[in-house]
């Protein structure tokens, strides 16, 4: 009798009853259309269709993926279009960046002097900083932090040496070739670097910074430290340069040049497997055939549409500073290594994504409490009511008194196309605590306005934006004080001016 009961629950075609987990019908009804199987075997034209999706898949992947690698790269390419090539050269914005450079959510409001290292040519080189710099970055070719500068640094805003050794080498190559206590030293494990130097405004002006770089920065190959070469300044301020990554096709190539110029080891096999899979390999030529163009060609679009609904549509709640509140957490993710829970939740890859779309640079000191050091910020880019803002709109936001921040708190207004500075009459759209004379209300706080039109008698608190434009704010904190970290001092809300 259970022999007969057993045949009797058989599933057609086989000896026992298989569950309906593990079949696959004879057509399946996705996002990508009916596909047909025949008891189990896609036909020709479902695994057509299925491999298109995963190539288009790991296109998009790639995209979120290798994000800081892109931002990277733009940032190299632009530099090296604006003559910045040998190790003793520097961009210095001596009058402030304006919004004549494209330089994702840059500053009007500190002194930039930005230079790329060529580790692989130059070998171990030399960064020398002078004292009394503001917060300053290295970062690799994955925009992961090498070592910080200024307060936050080793020095502590001292000044100092710093020498950033090539992948492969170590410290202990160095022991007894080089005089002890002389250089702090930092791998790093790419061959490019980015070094940004940060300047404070001294008296409202730059000069005191401008001044302070071209003295006392070099940089130079350590087998020319007996005989370092001059420094080479080249100028940022007012010129029209790119360092944007692309949002299109050649966001993949920008992505191979990184890949293939750098050591293997310099990202994990997990990363460079997904590269492969979409024809970015190093040591191999990135040559997609016409149906894999056409696929990136897509994938490219949905990776730049995706970042962009990342940022805007944030979907982590914990990100936003506080309860009822717009302002999200400036270092999204509060990881400078894309750790969800710290690490229990591993690679927050849509923090990631969507930070190094927006932004450039990445360093614990941006998340770490360093009360009077550092930086802190704060993305301001949806009205009181969670809208993106409208250049065509005026609005309000009130800044309370006793702002908590040492050297200065400002605000500046970006372009929802380039994140870069919005382009407006106002070449610096922006407004420094320290440096702008701004009305001040009873209670000592400002009112900082937003729109086409100055409001009558409040020009002096106006930020220009562009009537059919969108924009979003940063709000920056240097030297941020323990109201800041508890909350106790709050910005208030960007508020539609009726």
């Amino acid at each position: 009798m259970t022999g007969i009961a057993v045949a009797q629950d058989a599933t057609p075609g086989f000896n026992t009853k298989i569950p309906e987990s593990v079949l696959t019908p004879d057509t399946v009804d996705t996002r990508i259309g009916t596909l047909k199987f025949f008891d189990g075997i896609p036909d020709a034209e479902a695994a057509k269709a299925l491999f298109a999706n995963l190539d288009l898949n790991r296109g998009l992947q790639a995209i979120l993926n290798g994000m800081p690698a892109a931002n990277f790269e733009a940032g190299r390419r632009g530099h090296m279009a604006l003559g910045q090539k040998e190790a003793n050269q520097a961009i210095i914005f001596d009058g402030l960046m304006d919004s004549s450079s494209l330089f994702l959510t840059g500053n009007a409001g500190t002194v930039y002097l930005t230079s790329f290292l060529n580790l692989e040519r130059d070998g171990p080189t030399v960064v020398e900083i002078p004292g009394g710099t503001g917060p300053g970055i290295m970062i690799d070719s994955f925009s992961r932090n090498v070592v910080d500068m200024g307060p936050p640094g080793p020095h502590h805003g001292k000044g100092g040496k710093f020498l950033i050794l090539p992948p492969g080498y170590e410290k202990a190559d160095f022991d007894g070739l080089i005089p002890q206590g002389v250089y702090t030293i930092a791998e790093s494990r790419s061959y490019a670097v980015w070094v940004l130097l940060r300047g404070f405004l001294k008296d409202g002006k730059p000069d005191y910074s401008s001044e302070l770089f071209r003295k006392g920065v070099k940089i130079y190959p350590l087998s020319a430290a007996a005989n370092p070469p001059a420094m080479d300044f080249i100028k940022g301020t007012g010129t029209e340069f790119n360092t944007v990554h692309s949002a299109n096709y050649e966001f993949f190539e920008e992505l191979h040049a990184v890949i293939d110029r750098e050591p293997l080891e310099f990202l994990d096999p997990e990363l460079r497997g997904l590269f492969s899979t979409i024809g970015i390999q190093k040591g191999e030529p990135f040559a997609p055939d016409e149906r894999m163009k056409k696929l990136l060609t897509q994938a490219a679009k949905l990776g730049n549409a995706t970042t962009r609904a990342l940022f805007w549509y944030e979907r982590n709640q914990d990100e936003f500073l506080y309860k009822d509140s717009y302002w999200k957490r400036g270092m999204i993710g509060n990881s400078h290594e894309y750790l969800k829970d710290q690490g229990l939740g591993g690679r927050d890859i849509d923090a990631r994504a969507q930070y190094f779309y927006m932004a450039t640079f990445n360093s614990p000191a941006m998340v770490w409490k360093l009360i009077g050091k550092g930086s802190q910020y704060a993305w301001g880019y949806l009205d009181e009511n969670g809208d993106y803002l409208d250049g065509g709109k005026s609005y309000k936001l009130n800044l309370p008194g006793d702002a908590p921040a040492e050297k200065f708190m400002s605000i500046v207004v970006y372009d929802s196309q380039t994140r870069s500075m919005l382009q407006t009459g106002q070449p610096y759209p922006n407004k420094n605590n320290k440096r702008d004379k701004m009305l001040i209300n009873d209670d000592g706080s400002i009112d900082i306005y937003f729109g086409p039109e100055a409001p009558e008698g409040k020009e002096a608190n106006w930020i220009q934006t562009v009537p059919n434009k969108g924009w979003f704010c940063l709000l920056r904190l240097y030297s941020p004080t323990e109201a800041w970290f508890d909350k106790t001092w709050r910005p208030g809300e960007i508020e539609i001016v009726e």
